[in-house]
């Protein structure tokens, strides 16, 4: 990391302070209508922080192990009786909860910013991309299609249905602390299954105003209200959540390590799981690459939301013929990157979301230096008020690296670029693909040859891999996930849905006679 004093890289900029985003966070709850307490710092509970100044804010009440155990009832309970509801009227539900969301967008982006550090538009379009899946589930709960299956049984019907799967536990992390839950809670409840929900510790306030206004969808169209509840905690909670029997899909979304624990622990108790994990996603840029497009692409995937989405771009493959040029755009492009508060109009990078985070980024930058990479940018800034040392911002760095080495094919969640070179497609496919991780991947070619070489079997091996346009932005209606150890789960649209019940295979028989298959005879 650049060795640049406080002094000389503080901002003229002042944070706002704690007792304004106090406000902030108290308008916005009562604009949404979450009426739980809100104690002051320090009081026995879950500490409610902000990475904007890096202090806590509130304490919320912290979910038991026993209390997660009751919700988990109270939803299987509930589950009895929404598995029955017609899938249509389930649809009902979700369309108010959309039409909530809709109303209350800005106030909850205000807290999706405040709590994760994400600037405005970011924030907005993360409670967007709720809006949006409410309105793809209620269109699914038309469209939970089965399937008839030519029998070679005469007078017989072979048929495939889909029911209700059961309890769904929702596991989340801190930088889409709103939009992964709607992901999941949407598509399971037209589905016919209920919900409980363990976001991140990280962000508890977010999570709250989401479980007010699904309480307040449920009671407006007369939906029982367990059929979505909510645990506050850390790893204890997530632990009965993964090892209790009535959770019938685990849906989680954290860091490898996290999904190496939760899956055995499922599978054991031959539960299902849904897991969305690491990304270490990288993007080519060809020597036919519109570069004016790739880099604004590249400057996006790379540094927005700094650095912390499981999309960010974090690996640049670029032919040798554009290297120098790619490089130098992109890192004049960071530097006129505007970094502060992420409320602040203007303001393209938030903050990273703790210390913890700087730390690694830090310690990233150092082993790159040791391997030989050179480093542009990735200094912390300071700004003016009393959050100078408790806040972490930095400028985004671009590291020109002589290989793929450790620390390249590690994901640091922080605004880290590696720049690779390549001679021929091949070698650069290869690069791609060199990584334990395996979710979204992107290709910048005006070649058709090249973009389809990229996306054939033997081309990108992650579960996205895009063409001239970044590796972050998905849309709902695509299945989002990713292969390797990003976990194989996929999420949000297309026939996703499919994790979230279970598949009958069903014979009727309307003749008078009982022929066997295969040609079997028996008596």
């Amino acid at each position: 990391m650049a060795t640049t004093s406080p002094a000389a890289s503080r901002a003229t900029q002042v944070l706002p302070t704690a007792d304004e985003l106090r406000d902030r966070v108290r308008a916005a709850f009562e604009a949404i209508g979450a009426t739980s307490r809100l104690g002051a710092p320090g009081d026995d509970g879950l500490p409610a922080s902000t990475p904007i100044t890096g202090e806590v804010l509130f304490t919320v009440e912290e979910s038991s192990p026993a209390q997660t155990e009751a919700a988990i009832a109270a939803a299987a309970d509930a589950f009895t009786r929404w598995r029955t509801t017609p899938a249509p009227v389930r649809g009902a539900l979700v369309a108010r909860l959309g039409e909530l969301l809709v109303e209350h967008k800005a106030a909850l982006a205000t807290l999706v910013t405040v709590e994760a550090g994400k600037i405005t538009s970011e924030a907005l379009g993360e409670v967007q991309e709720m809006i949006d899946i409410c309105q793809f589930a209620v269109g699914l709960s038309r469209q939970l299609y089965g399937r008839t299956i030519a029998s070679e049984r005469p007078g017989h019907r072979l048929m495939e249905t889909w029911h209700p799967l059961g309890v769904v536990g929702v596991i989340t992390a801190f930088n889409f602390p709103v939009a992964v839950w709607s992901w999941n809670t949407a598509v399971a409840l037209v589905c016919g299954d209920t919900v409980v929900w363990k976001p991140s510790e990280l962000t508890p306030l977010t999570a709250i105003a989401c479980q007010a206004l699904l309480l307040r969808a449920a009671a407006d169209v007369g939906a029982p209200a367990a059929v979505g509840r909510l645990a506050l905690g850390g790893r204890a909670i997530g632990e009965t959540l993964v090892d209790d029997a009535r959770v019938a899909l685990l849906s989680a979304t954290g860091s490898v390590r996290m999904g190496q624990q939760v899956g055995p622990r499922v599978a054991q108790r031959f539960g299902k799981a849904l897991l969305e994990l690491g990304g270490n996603n990288a993007a080519i840029v060809t020597p036919s690459a519109d570069l004016d497009l790739a880099v604004r692409a590249i400057v996006f995937s790379a540094a927005g939301t700094a650095g912390q989405r499981c999309t960010t771009l974090r690996r640049l493959i670029v032919h040798r013929s554009v290297a120098d040029d790619v490089v130098e755009r992109v890192a004049a492009a960071y530097r006129q990157l505007p970094v502060g508060d992420p409320a602040c109009g203007g303001t393209l990078l938030g903050p990273l979301i703790h210390e913890t985070a700087y730390r690694d980024m830090v310690a990233a930058l150092e082993m790159a230096r040791a391997d030989g990479g050179e480093v542009i940018g990735g200094e912390r800034r300071h700004f003016q008020g009393d959050s100078a040392e408790t806040s972490f911002y930095v400028t985004p760095a671009v590291v020109r690296m002589p290989a793929q080495t450790a620390v390249v094919h590690t994901e640091t969640f922080a605004p880290i670029l590696y720049v690779l070179t390549y001679d021929d497609l091949e070698q650069a496919i290869a690069l791609n693909n060199a990584v334990p991780q395996g979710l979204s991947s992107a290709i910048f070619t005006l070649d058709v040859r090249e973009a389809e070489q990229f996306m054939a079997a033997d081309g990108s091996d992650c579960g996205i891999a895009n063409v001239n346009i970044g590796t972050s932005g998905a849309e709902i209606g695509g299945a989002f996930g990713g292969e390797k150890q990003t976990g194989g789960g996929r999420e949000s649209g297309s026939d996703a849905w499919k994790a979230y019940m279970r598949r009958a295979t069903n014979t009727v028989n309307y003749s008078a006679e009982l022929p066997l298959a295969q040609g079997v005879h028996f008596g």
